[in-house]
């Protein structure tokens, strides 16, 4: 019995020491809590019914909490996680389109400003894809580089100075009878006119006749600027025929060191690439501008014969023209077409015309069927889709010149996205990690292993 109280005391006294541990435990986690957020905001005391309840008391910037009777609020999401996925494809495509466009108008409008100086290079790139090979051949040969390039830029450059002279003299020297022919076809459209079922008078005819003299006269103005402007446009020509006549010279003589001093700008990464396009890429337009030259040259040889044999004028310079508009893809056809048409209608009457519409329009399909896909080869066949579109557009920002390089371009951008789309999947594969060997077939029941 005696040792019970002092048992009761120790427990005590350990219970105590742990109330006062728990105690001083509970404080401490207060205190780091009020460091933390603040201390508790008092609790307000019973208001009599009808008294306005007073706004808690708390440190400045701190928002009361909510009353426990107002409804809960759900959590707002991520804005970009709101935003449907495809309205973010989208977004993150448009942004990109919207740079490319206004990179490609910039550019647009550098072209636009030294129209002449591009539209004069791309027009010695193509003469120097038609006369390159006849340098590499005389190189064979044995000529010096300096004395191939000069042999072949002067002839290439004498043989279209003196088609240019004979066009020229052959206009010149039919001017005459052509004058005449046209009085007469004019007077013979006049008379078909009077005695077709159209039921068209010579006073109507005649006030035709007046109108167009009297547009002329007032507009006396309008032709003399013209006037000006063409001879405006004859100084920007020449300037270019001699720009064109230069870059081909050194694009001849120096075409590979300019080629490697234009890798020296692609980024090092793309060098490999770019490099290997290159030559695919000159290859495709030297096709494309050999093929052209030789279908022109059919069409012009077979136009200008019949057109010859039907006793129209100027067969010669129309075979000319002809020739000059083929290198415009579908279009040019159609202008030297309508114009060996309306020559032939002017000069020598309906039944000409008709005649020389039937020899246009069948050596045309036989180009479109035969000769172009022949000579010209899958090499540099574009869609006629591309085509059109691609001879508006240039038609539409370079004019004439626009139109005539348009289809070279696509063509040489169609080969060098196809050799790079096959580079990039070539590479792709080579950084892929080799697959393991596969393992030898286990040995079968009663073989030794």
């Amino acid at each position: 019995m005696t040792r019970t109280p002092g048992w009761l005391g120790r427990l005590g006294e350990g219970l105590s020491r742990a109330g006062k541990r728990l105690q001083e435990r509970r404080a401490q986690a207060r205190a780091e809590a009020e460091a933390e957020t603040g201390p508790p905001l008092p609790v307000p005391a019973e208001l009599p019914p009808g008294a306005a309840q007073p706004e808690p008391a708390g440190p400045a910037g701190t928002v009361p909490a909510p009353p426990s009777y107002a409804p809960a609020v759900a959590a707002r999401p991520d804005p970009a996680n709101a935003i449907p996925w495809g309205i973010r494809v989208a977004a993150e495509a448009g942004w990109r389109l919207l740079v490319l466009a206004g990179t490609l108008w910039v550019l647009m409008k550098v072209i636009s400003t030294v129209q002449l100086v591009v539209l004069a290079f791309v027009a010695a790139l193509l003469i120097t894809a038609l006369l390159q090979p006849t340098v590499s051949r005389l190189r064979r040969l044995g000529l010096p580089r300096g004395l191939a390039t000069a042999v072949t830029a002067v002839t290439g450059f004498v043989i279209m100075g003196l088609v240019g002279w004979f066009v020229v003299w052959q206009v010149m020297d039919n001017l005459g009878d052509v004058s005449a022919r046209v009085r007469d076809g004019i007077e013979e459209l006049k008379q078909w006119a009077l005695d077709s079922p159209f039921h068209v008078t010579e006073s109507q005819i005649n006030d035709i006749a007046k109108n167009l003299s009297d547009t002329i006269g007032t507009n006396t103005e309008e032709i003399t600027s013209a006037g000006l402007t063409g001879v405006t446009v004859v100084a920007e020509v020449l300037t270019g025929m001699l720009l064109t006549m230069f870059s081909t010279l050194f694009l001849l003589y120096d075409g590979k060191k300019v080629w490697e001093w234009w890798l020296k700008l692609v980024p090092a990464q793309a060098r490999p690439g770019v490099a290997g396009a290159g030559p695919r890429a000159w290859r495709t337009l030297t096709a494309y501008v050999r093929g052209t030259v030789i279908v022109a040259l059919i069409d012009a040889i077979f136009i200008g014969l019949g057109i010859y044999f039907l006793d129209v004028p100027l067969a010669v310079p129309l075979g000319v023209f002809i020739f000059l508009f083929a290198f415009i893809p579908l279009v040019g056809a159609v202008i030297s077409g309508a114009l060996a048409v309306v020559v032939a209608l002017v000069t020598n009457g309906v039944f000409t015309a008709l005649m020389v519409l039937v020899v246009v329009l069948a050596v045309q399909q036989i180009e479109g069927h035969v000769l172009q896909p022949f000579i010209l080869g899958r090499a540099v066949r574009v869609h006629p889709l591309a085509v059109v579109l691609t001879v508006a557009a240039g038609g539409l920002v370079a004019g004439i010149g626009g139109a005539v390089v348009a289809v070279p371009l696509v063509a040489v951008t169609n080969t060098v996205v196809g050799y790079l789309r096959a580079f990039s999947e070539e590479q792709a594969l080579r950084r892929m990690p080799m697959p393991p060997p596969p393992s030898p077939p286990a040995p079968e029941i009663g073989e030794p292993a």
